[in-house]
């Protein structure tokens, strides 16, 4: 019954070890967000730069797998190449080891200090448990709330800790129990098997290690008996690690799992053959039997993690092809859009990259569709079935862009806890139907320059000048939405609204204009027809692009986001001597050369 109880009350204690890991890690993560995706966007070539970033990032989020599956979404996305991967991965192994040294803290002795008191774990958990609750529950912003997350997190790890120590502190006095650590001792590979089993259940390394460290404090447990079960450990999660990598993943992300497990075995086999070697030269007799502490534990993972890296980071080259020779290329592959590929599940474990790269390939669509819109007007000069080609297939990239985007932007709402993130997702979400919207104009303009041709109907050289000069305007406030979306660009934003008042102006004006030449017998019916729904179209085109640029501006504008409509009207009406200059001159340029053209 004691025995039951122990258990009961030690993995009890693991559940807490993990939670509290989980909201620590959540609030980090929340916490600096933006900063991720800046770190991993900038990421270079330079493998000791990967190293630390892998090394980064994991601290930060506190899992190893984690950060590796967060590096195959990237590399799905084509944000990073597989020699890129194979650095982070080492960096990752190494950011792994700050829980245990954060645990370590176990081993303070106040030897009389006072102040030190308040860092031991039994008196930081409950500190760090009253501050986070404050934070959480009585100072309501962003900041305070990722800050109340970690202390609350911290607080629950060092609880279940204190909690697993309390459960393993009556094997210090059971025979039986040093009995059974004296077979590890003998044999290290048991240790090695042992460490791997039982990470792959648990599914976290710094848990197995910070279970070590809690049962350190029996007393009993030697170095010659802990070294081989770490370095299972590592192996265990590498395991894990491979499994995620390997479910509908691309090549190259499968390989970034094989590379993690042949670093992770190299590193225990080169490791194993040293201490074996030092062993039997009777080198550190000292050591072998010395009784270890949290400390020596945390200690000796970071040695491992950090020597294995260093030794096999001018080795990445050779790592990366004894992945490619594990995984081989399909002969015939099928090609995937890197828009799609960029929609990667893997990366929802971090939402602002994930946000992050779901706006970079909308930006990519707003070029595929403004080049689409631009031959598809082509082609009401002159005809050319081999355009039309090219047109329908990059509105059908389009369409599965948008519609995989919706649906990856669904299940990502489910992940975000933040304000910000809400609204850069929902902005997402009506900016790619905006630009999903000008694919569909542009197809439409490429039906009419296929009915003009099957029907031969022709327009009058008035009405080809109108067209010429309004298809102008449209494309110039296509090129200013697409670069304000591509810098980021508030201030090009604000030149959108103006132009499209314009255009509105100037489809009012062919309207009244092509009345005119129907009167006057100038146009025929069918292209009269024609020429009035190509008006529409491109007065519709501007309406996309005047909401892309009101949602950019909506970001940090409460009132536009709340009212696009409102505040256009006030823009409009408001006598605002920016707007009305930037009008003028569209004016100058477009509306002019229109009146100038005899009907």
């Amino acid at each position: 019954m004691e025995i039951i109880l122990m258990l009961i009350k030690l993995l009890g204690g693991l559940a807490m070890f993990l939670y509290g890991m989980e909201i620590m890690g959540d609030g980090l993560k929340q916490g600096s967000g933006s900063a991720l995706k800046n770190v991993l966007g900038k990421l270079t070539q330079n493998a000791f730069l990967g190293v630390l970033t892998g090394a980064l990032v994991t601290a930060v989020i506190q899992s190893s797998t984690a950060t590796i599956v967060l590096t195959v979404g990237l590399i799905g996305a084509g944000i990073l190449n597989l020699r890129q991967a194979v650095s982070i991965v080492l960096g990752a192994n190494i950011g792994t080891t700050v829980t245990a040294q954060i645990i370590r803290l176990m081993d303070i002795e106040t030897s009389g200090v006072s102040i030190l008191t308040f860092f031991k774990p039994d008196t930081l958990a409950p500190i760090a448990l009253i501050l986070g609750i404050i934070l959480l529950m009585f100072i309501k912003n962003e900041k305070s709330k990722n800050v109340g997350m970690i202390a609350l997190g911290f607080g629950v790890l060092f609880t279940g800790l204190l909690s697993m120590t309390d459960a393993v502190d009556p094997l210090s006095e059971s025979q039986a129990f040093v009995d059974i650590l004296g077979r590890f001792s003998d044999m290290p590979l048991l240790g090695i098997v042992t460490g791997l089993v039982l990470t792959v259940i648990v599914q976290s390394s710094s848990a197995m290690v910070g279970i070590l460290q809690a049962m350190s404090s029996t007393g009993v447990m030697t170095f010659e008996l802990v070294y081989p079960i770490i370095m299972g450990i590592n192996l265990g999660t590498c395991v894990t690690t491979a499994m995620v990598c390997s479910i509908g993943s691309s090549k190259d992300a499968k390989r970034t799992g094989i590379v993690h497990i042949v670093f992770n075995t190299i590193g225990t086999i080169l490791f194993m053959i040293v201490m074996t070697l030092i062993r039997s030269m009777g080198g550190f007799t000292d050591l072998w039997e010395s009784i270890v502490n949290s400390g020596g534990i945390a200690d000796f993972q970071t040695i491992f993690n950090l020597v294995t890296a260093i030794v096999l980071l001018p080795f990445t080259g050779a790592l990366v092809k004894i992945a490619c020779l594990i995984v081989k290329d399909d002969e015939e592959e099928e090609e995937i859009y890197p828009e799609i590929a960029a929609l990667d599940e893997k990366l929802m474990i971090a939402p602002a990259v994930a946000l992050n790269e779901v706006t970079k390939v909308a930006v990519s669509m707003a070029v595929v569709a403004k080049k689409n819109l631009e031959y598809s007007l082509k082609q009401l000069s002159g005809y050319e079935e081999k355009r039309t080609q090219r047109i329908v297939v990059a509105e059908e990239r389009l369409d599965r862009f948008a519609d995989n985007a919706d649906n990856y932007l669904i299940e990502l709402s489910n992940n975000l806890e933040t304000e910000n993130e809400n609204r850069e997702l929902n902005t997402l979400m009506q900016t790619i139907h905006d630009i999903e919207r000008i694919g569909d104009y542009a197809m439409n303009f490429d039906e009419m320059a296929q009915k003009m041709n099957t029907e031969e109907l022709v327009f009058s050289a008035s009405a080809k000048e109108e067209l010429d000069i309004l298809g102008e305007a449209v494309l110039e406030i296509i090129r200013l939405t697409v670069e304000a979306l591509e810098s980021n660009n508030d201030y090009i934003a604000h030149r959108v609204e103006p132009l499209e008042e314009v255009i509105d102006d100037m489809v009012l004006l062919l309207k009244n204009r092509h009345t005119d030449r129907l009167c006057k017998g100038i146009c025929s019916i069918n292209a009269g027809l024609v020429f009035m729904d190509a008006l529409t179209y491109f007065e519709r085109t501007a309406d996309q692009c005047s909401s892309i640029a009101m949602l950019m501006l909506g970001k940090t504008n409460e009132e536009i986001m709340k009212n696009h409509h409102m505040y256009l009207q006030e823009l409009h009406t408001s006598g605002d001597k920016s707007y009305l200059a930037e009008k003028e001159n569209r004016r100058e340029q477009y509306i002019v050369p229109l009146e100038n053209i005899e009907v």
